[in-house]
């Protein structure tokens, strides 16, 4: 961890924030257990119990998604070393067992902060419902335990079983294999991992089919159904992103070969070549595009469902409720975004060194880079418009019996651009450093 301090800050922030979340909406749990029984009238809305689940159950998910992205490139990046300890008699319970002691470690450094950032967020949220009627005026958030320690040790468990499977690999093959998968990449995706994408496509498709068929009275319900089915989708564009990515790169990928003959070229050839490392720089754009996408086109669509419909859905608490949980989650995918750039990007550099040693300029080196960014931000928006179409059109068929949503394109238009925003600037700032550094030394892996 001393040696490679930047490869855990993304996981440290990706566990921040799903300690942060789990004590959130915990702590709302409790300020409604304990909350004494109300004196004054009925307040409006569902209660804040309903509320806590509706929002904790999309958003825990996708902090905890963060989370297993985080933890996957944590190892990648100690790939060499991990492999390292296995050629000198390490056995792979002893590699086992260090990778959850740095797990460990880092949950235990960020728990405190995301105690603090969770309560204090409860009480702003728990604000909020007061100010809009939601909630009774006695409610107040308790300094309880019980939440802080639930989010402990469910920030613990998935960062544990994400390392077990991150670390499975390696601790597995052989020694001397070790060292020299380190380096490489296997050509072709799995066969478990592309049916168990199949089955979590497969769930993501009866969860939409559950929302479309939910009734116009049941907006709410339709809403949470085709968002959770968004986020199943998007778990399996993880899982077979390797296929799928390949294949849109591909067909983006030819405009910019024929305009760019050199560092277009090299850009695709980089990107279709390794597949996974594509996969994992594209499927956190797609989460990003994907959730945001989903939740603007739903709200678009109930705000010109017919007139029963859309008062049950559109009033000015519901509308508050549904920006508060895109900005939740377009938080987390941003995290991720950033994130998983920023760690592929750095894991470059002994390829940039090489290809400097055959002849290649710095200049060039950031053509292609920016080439990349522009590819990889064109696959990770089309699959997550995909996932977002799909979703929406769901929702629309059960708030007004139409499987065409109202698409705000405006909207629409500025979250493409933010993950533009977010993934060329993330690539070439991190390129931007990894070319530097004397080439032959960085091959023959004399630095990092």
């Amino acid at each position: 961890m001393r040696r490679r301090p930047a490869a855990f800050l993304g996981l440290a922030v990706a566990l921040f924030l799903a300690v942060a979340t789990v004590t959130l909406f915990g702590s709302l749990f409790a300020a409604d257990a304990a909350s004494p029984a109300p004196t004054g009238g009925p307040v409006d809305g569902p209660g804040l119990m309903v509320i806590a689940g509706a929002f904790g159950e999309i958003a825990v998910l996708v902090a905890f998604f963060v989370v297993v992205n985080a933890m996957g490139f944590a190892l990648r990046q100690q790939h060499r070393e991990l492999a390292l300890l296995r050629t000198i008699a390490a056995t792979p319970r002893q590699v086992r067992r260090l990778v959850r002691g740095q797990v460990v470690a880092v949950t235990v450094l960020v728990a405190v902060p995301g105690w603090v950032v969770g309560v204090f967020a409860a009480r702003r949220f728990l604000a909020g419902l007061r100010r809009l009627g939601l909630t009774a005026p006695d409610v107040r958030v308790p300094m309880a335990p019980l939440p802080m320690l639930v989010a402990l040790v469910a920030a613990l468990a998935v960062g544990l079983a994400a390392s077990a499977v991150a670390a499975r690999r390696i601790s597995r093959i052989a020694p001397a294999a070790a060292l020299t998968a380190s380096s490489t990449e296997h050509g072709r995706t799995g066969a478990p991992r592309l049916l168990a994408g199949t089955g979590v496509l497969v769930g993501g498709v009866l969860l939409l089919r559950l929302a479309a068929t939910r009734p116009a009275e049941q907006a709410d319900k339709a809403g949470q159904a085709a968002l959770l089915g968004a986020l199943v989708l998007l778990v399996a564009v993880a899982l077979t992103g390797p296929f799928l990515a390949r294949f849109l790169a591909a067909v983006s990928g030819a405009p910019v070969r024929a305009l760019a003959p050199g560092t277009g070229w090299l850009a695709d050839a980089g990107l279709r070549g390794y597949a996974r490392r594509l996969s994992s720089a594209v499927v956190p754009v797609a989460l990003l595009v994907g959730l945001s996408g989903t939740m603007l086109i739903m709200t678009s669509t109930a705000e010109h469902a017919p007139s029963p419909t859309a008062a049950a859905v559109t009033s000015a608490t519901d509308v508050w409720l549904r920006q508060a949980e895109l900005a939740l989650l377009a938080c987390f995918a941003a995290v991720s975004t950033l994130n998983t750039l920023v760690a592929v990007t750095a894991e470059r550099r002994r390829e940039f060194a090489l290809l400097r040693l055959v002849g290649a300029t710095r200049p060039q080196l950031m053509r292609m880079l920016t080439t990349e960014a522009v590819l990889i931000t064109a696959v990770g928006v089309l699959l997550g418009a995909a996932v977002a179409g799909a979703a929406s059109a769901a929702f629309s068929t059960a708030v007004t019996g139409s499987g065409m949503p109202s698409v705000p394109v405006a909207a629409c238009g500025l979250v493409v651009a933010g993950a533009a925003l977010l993934t060329v600037p993330a690539v070439l700032a991190t390129g931007l450093r990894a070319v530097h550094g004397p080439a032959a030394e960085l091959v023959g892996g004399g630095r990092d």
